[in-house]
């Protein structure tokens, strides 16, 4: 014969009696076997055979260029000039740490008293910058601590690109600066991305870290990602991991984990796994009502207060 045969999706059913040989019945544009195979000839194989090759190339290019493209879907920085960015930091009364140049840090607000209960340094989310989050200053700073939001690679002002290599090795290097500058105590806070950079700086142990605070934060990126984009092998593409099960599964001190109850961005389940999975003392707040980007960040809420005496800094101020 010179037709060639090509199995679709074939299901394979054994016959009842014996060896019996499968057979065939022709129908027409297509031979069905009566061991269950079904195979399409002539001009339909090839058609079929096509719309398969094409929806597999198809799906490789999806994947190819999920890969290529995961930062961009992943970090969105705003941008800054040096001198756009004095003036913006100067306007929410904060400066630049350690000086106005390219060398800068973040931005700083240094307490009101000579007695400070410690120093906060906030890592922020994925989208716009340190210069955005100035509400941390006006909840912390009143209670008297020394407020530090810590500015990534590639956003703001700063040089470089972002990735969880860079930002990580940054993040690190700010905080061995501020504990050499400030001392103890040092609290980490860590706002949806910046709760992976807080958890790999915990993980590291060279710094001593007297608290961790962590809003809307996932249990690892892989399982966000997943979620996301289930059509995708998200567990092989995935470049940065920010796996904060892992990064907590060896930090003895208080840990605060605020919830937003409504996230649309970080499900529940992932900010419920971390918590029960990490060890040592441990609180968790929830926003009943609160989306991811909706959480009540006025300065007046009284949860600010009661993080930060889980936590251990404020029992001075009582």
């Amino acid at each position: 014969m010179h037709n060639k045969y090509m199995c679709i999706m074939s299901k394979i059913v054994v016959p009842k009696s014996g060896n019996q040989p499968p057979t065939s019945v022709d129908s027409g544009k297509a031979r069905v076997l009566t061991c269950g195979i079904t195979i399409f000839t002539g001009h339909k194989g090839t058609a079929v055979m096509k719309i398969f090759l094409l929806a597999a190339v198809g799906y490789i290019a999806v994947i190819l260029l999920a890969y290529v493209l995961q930062n961009k879907m992943l970090y969105f920085p705003a941008k800054a000039t040096l001198n756009q960015l004095v003036r913006q930091t100067a306007a929410i009364s904060m400066s630049l740490w350690p000086g106005e140049d390219a060398g800068y840090r973040g931005l700083m607000k240094s307490p009101l008293k000579d007695h400070c209960p410690g120093t906060i340094v906030v890592f922020h989310g994925n989208a716009g910058s340190a210069v955005d989050r100035s509400y941390y200053m006006r909840a912390l700073h009143p209670l008297g601590y020394r407020v530090f939001l810590a500015e990534y690679p590639g956003y703001g002002a700063r040089a470089g690109g972002p990735g969880e290599k860079a930002i990580v090795k940054d993040a690190l290097e700010t905080l061995a600066v501020l504990h050499e500058t400030f001392g103890e105590p040092l609290y980490i806070w860590g706002e949806s991305l910046g709760c992976g950079v807080a958890a790999a700086c915990v993980a590291d142990r060279r710094i001593p870290v007297a608290g961790v605070i962590l809003l809307t934060p996932w249990d690892t990126l892989a399982n966000v990602a997943h979620s996301a984009y289930p059509f995708l092998p998200t567990g092989l593409l995935l470049k940065d991991r920010y796996d904060n099960i892992r990064n907590l599964k060896q930090y003895p001190g208080p840990t605060a984990i605020i919830k937003a109850g409504r996230d649309e961005v970080i499900k529940n389940r992932f900010t419920d796994n971390l918590f029960a999975q990490i060890p040592g003392q441990k609180k968790l707040w929830t926003f009943d009502n609160a989306g991811h980007n909706s959480w009540p960040s006025d300065p007046s809420q009284p949860w600010w207060r009661e993080v930060m005496t889980f936590v251990g800094g404020c029992k001075q101020l009582r």
